[in-house]
């Protein structure tokens, strides 16, 4: 019998999860895990690929209704977890969550192939799901990118063995009791804790799983991909973070470009792999964007606290390495020569809490401005023109998500065409929709979650082939 924690929510709400594992929708003690959780996952795959499409979509809508259900507890899981905002989690990461299991369940019975015709003969194609497939999840939105995992996977007709990561564990073990509770069959999805190290590492390279997707540091997904051609080959999709640019033109709004270029990077403490860390102001209105982005800075209340108290703006960073991490970064800003416009300590003296932090005229080789922090810092810069700015954004080896703000059409579907990036925004920054393909390019990683594109990621095509006889 597995041991249970209590965890207080919001408003003093008493959570209380189970510590075990969840294997076969079972919460057991840690064992051979990642063994015992693929030979579940694999014992139901035979049943879980043939179960109707329409009846797999019920089943996720099940699970959606139940997490609606359960928005408070999830909530304040992931606030005591990882720091995030109660009110950011329950006001749109967990509706987000919800819409992405609705939305793919609407897909169950509409995976179809194509009829081809060829000379002499006729084909036709169908996705087939890939198997048992492991999922390694990040701890900076640790619900909604499960289920960005999750829908997909089990729509196609795929098991899963998921691990949740060691710095945001507890919303896992709700989702488990959720799936349970969904009666999804068991073995068709495996909760694990654990390292990335160990248990991460022995899911990559288990000869029985034919797909990994993992969301975290671009040195854990190359392991991945390194563990995966050692073994059996197996389908590998990555989001190794980003350096999001955000290109504020000075035909834009300019208070909408104010707006949206501070919340790109504060939002979530700028922990999100997506940040508009890179903001890059047309030299005609530089002077002015910084002296505004200053006083916006100076003006903002921000309340640095509980992450469960609905009146806190700013909650800690997820651990105390990443803490000195995002200090360490603006030490080497200073170092660089940029000018500290404002931020770059600490906020008290506990808990793991960073001011809002700004650097203006910052070099295109500044370590700041080239690698990926995840934190609350923004390093900002001025260009004369287009060519120059696509040259700078593009000048990167990530490639996530950028931003560009302009009230120029033509000037906007041309600079959208040229930026590298897997998804751009107009005029907003950060808007993410169910069925509409968040991805990466170059290293940031490859493979496309939400959207019809996320089914090419857990699914094979397989084509069939007649050959029609001549009359006798």
């Amino acid at each position: 019998m597995s041991s249970t924690l209590t965890v207080t929510g919001i408003q003093g709400r008493q959570i209380t999860v189970p510590t075990g594992l969840f294997i076969h929708n079972e919460f057991v003690p840690p064992l051979p895990d990642i063994n015992k959780a693929v030979k579940s996952a694999k014992s139901a795959f035979k049943e879980w690929r043939s179960v109707p499409g329409p009846v797999k979509g019920q089943l996720l809508l099940k699970l959606a209704d139940l997490i609606e259900h359960d928005a408070e507890d999830l909530s304040s899981l992931e606030a005591v977890d990882a720091g995030i905002l109660y009110t950011d989690s329950i006001g749109t990461n967990i509706p987000l969550a919800i819409s992405c299991l609705r939305y793919h369940a609407g897909w169950a019975g509409k995976i179809d192939g194509k009829t081809l015709d060829m000379e002499c003969s006729i084909a036709y194609t169908h996705r087939e799901p890939l198997g048992v497939c492991g999922a390694i999840l990040p701890w900076n939105g640790p619900l909604l990118i499960t289920t960005w995992k999750l829908a997909p996977a089990l729509i196609t007709g795929n098991v899963l063995v998921m691990k949740t990561s060691e710095l945001s564990p507890l919303y896992g073990q709700r989702l488990a009791e959720l799936v349970k509770e969904a009666c999804i069959p068991p073995g068709v999805v495996n909760i694990l804790t654990g390292e990335c190290a160990s248990a991460g590492r022995a899911l990559s390279e288990h000869m029985d799983v034919r797909k990994i997707a993992f969301t975290d540091s671009a040195l854990s997904g190359r392991k991945i991909l390194q563990a995966a051609s050692r073994t059996n080959l197996k389908k590998v999709s990555l989001e190794l973070g980003g350096k999001g640019p955000s290109i504020v033109f000075d035909d834009c709004n300019f208070e909408n470009a104010l707006f949206w270029t501070r919340i790109g990077i504060t939002s979530h403490k700028g922990q999100m792999y997506a940040a508009g860390s890179r903001i890059y102001v047309q030299d005609t209105i530089y002077d002015r964007l910084i002296e505004a982005y200053k006083k916006a800075a100076a003006d903002a209340q921000t309340v640095a606290g509980n992450p469960l108290d609905v009146s806190t703006t700013k909650g800690p960073v997820v651990s105390g390495a990443q803490h000195e991490k995002i200090l360490d970064e603006c030490s080497q800003g200073k170092e660089s020569g940029a000018k500290l416009l404002f931020g770059g300590e600490r906020i008290g003296d506990k808990g793991y809490f960073v001011q809002n932090t700004a650097f203006v005229d910052v070099g295109d080789d500044a370590t700041i401005m080239r690698e990926e922090i995840c934190g609350p810092v923004a390093s900002i810069a001025k260009f004369s023109t287009e060519e120059e700015v696509i040259f700078k954004v593009n000048d990167s080896h990530h490639g996530l998500s950028a931003a560009i703000f302009t009230n120029d059409v033509s000037r906007a579907h041309r600079v959208t065409r040229e930026i590298e990036a897997g998804q751009v925004t107009v005029n907003a920054w950060g808007i993410l929709a169910a069925n509409v393909p968040f991805g990466r390019v170059k290293e940031s990683g490859f493979g496309r979650d939400m959207g019809e594109e996320a089914l090419d990621v857990w699914t094979t095509v397989k084509a069939v082939k007649f050959h029609i006889l001549p009359r006798s």
